[in-house]
């Protein structure tokens, strides 16, 4: 009797020794699971945040399912309501159109599942939690990069997806600067247009028009992300103005660090992709294991509730501080970035 009784003492140990390593959210012996519901993967930004978010919540004893909706809101409704159906214990989402994706907000709740929304807000909802970047501030240290270099002329803005409340954030950010030299004729702002689902041959087009209606005469192009700068500079390049006007963007994208060294895109926002993936995958874990974590000061008003946010502040970046940031950080490597560059110009460690 009295080994039985040992017995049950320590199968009951074993049992409360497993809840303390996985805690509460292992479901029937599964290990926590988290759903990531991402916008798309065809830039190599978003490559990056599933890879450091899926490795991170690795470490932490989660497994990830991830889904990519190829920028089509439908596709990524339906696909949210698939990661509840396979019974996910927390919702990460990086909407493609922020106002539509209240209604993943609504189904995730529904299921009793929490939702962090990743890199953009979730407009109109309940949505649990917001972890990204400053946005407006992105903005501001692009325009604010720009008018440094050319405080007077004409200027073409060319927004990401209207659909993105954070195209709406940067272009916010990058008024909030532009909008005194205007009010001084010192700037003009020639075309201010947004491209559908941040398609580069859109700013390619957009690019094109402007210097079409302008004879050419553009003084800077306040591009809101690399991908976006890199359509411009195909434009400007058809015209021989590659590398004599000022190009913003963002993202620090392995091409657009090239085009930076080679002088043809000016500055580039870095954005420590690591830091963000990693903070979010760590909440995540603990939402789902119902622990304690560490909530946001911070309140940005999404329509329907100030949501608690964490927002993590990006980085200007150009020829002088790439080789400090960028490179420094292991976000490219320096081979790679100044791969088209004579080894003698490449900088010195």
């Amino acid at each position: 009797m009295q080994r039985r009784s040992l017995f049950v003492i320590l199968a009951v140990l074993v049992v409360l020794m497993a809840c303390g390593r996985g805690g509460p959210a292992q479901k029937g012996g599964r290990p926590l699971t988290i759903g990531l519901s991402l916008d798309t993967l065809r830039e190599e930004r978003w490559q990056r945040d599933r890879d450091l978010f899926v490795a991170r919540a690795q470490e932490l004893g989660a497994r990830v399912l991830v889904q990519a909706a190829n920028n089509n809101e439908v596709v990524q409704n339906a696909q949210a309501e698939n990661l509840l159906t396979q019974g996910v214990d927390v919702l990460v989402v990086a909407p493609h159109n922020s106002k539509t994706a209240a209604t993943i907000v609504e189904a995730a709740h529904r299921a009793g599942v929490q939702v962090i929304a990743y890199d953009r807000l979730i407009s109109d909802s309940d949505v649990d939690l917001y972890i990204s970047f400053d946005n407006e501030r992105v903005g501001e240290l692009q325009a604010g990069y720009a008018v440094q270099r050319a405080p007077r002329g004409r200027y073409a803005l060319i927004g990401g997806s209207p659909a993105d409340n954070n195209a709406l954030l940067y272009h916010q950010g990058q008024m909030n600067v532009l909008k005194p030299f205007v009010e001084r004729h010192e700037i003009e702002i020639v075309t201010d247009q947004y491209a559908a689902d941040w398609q580069p041959v859109q700013a390619l087009k957009i690019m094109e028009n402007a210097l079409t209606r302008n004879d050419n005469r553009i003084d800077a192009v306040v591009a809101s992300n690399d991908g976006l700068a890199g359509g411009a500079i195909q434009a400007l390049a058809e015209q021989g103005l590659a590398g004599k006007i000022v190009v913003t963007g963002q993202d620090a994208e392995l091409s657009a660090c090239q085009r930076i060294v080679g002088g043809t895109q000016s500055m580039t926002i870095y954005k420590p992709i690591r830091t963000l993936a990693r903070k979010a995958a760590e909440i995540a874990v603990a939402m789902g294991r119902k622990q304690p974590f560490e909530t946001p000061a911070a309140r940005i008003d999404n329509g329907f509730k100030k949501v608690p946010s964490l927002l993590i502040a990006p980085v200007a970046v150009d020829k002088d501080n790439l080789a400090s940031t960028v490179i420094a950080d292991g976000f490219h490597p320096l081979e790679q970035v100044y791969a088209g560059i004579p080894k003698e110009q490449w900088p010195k460690h």
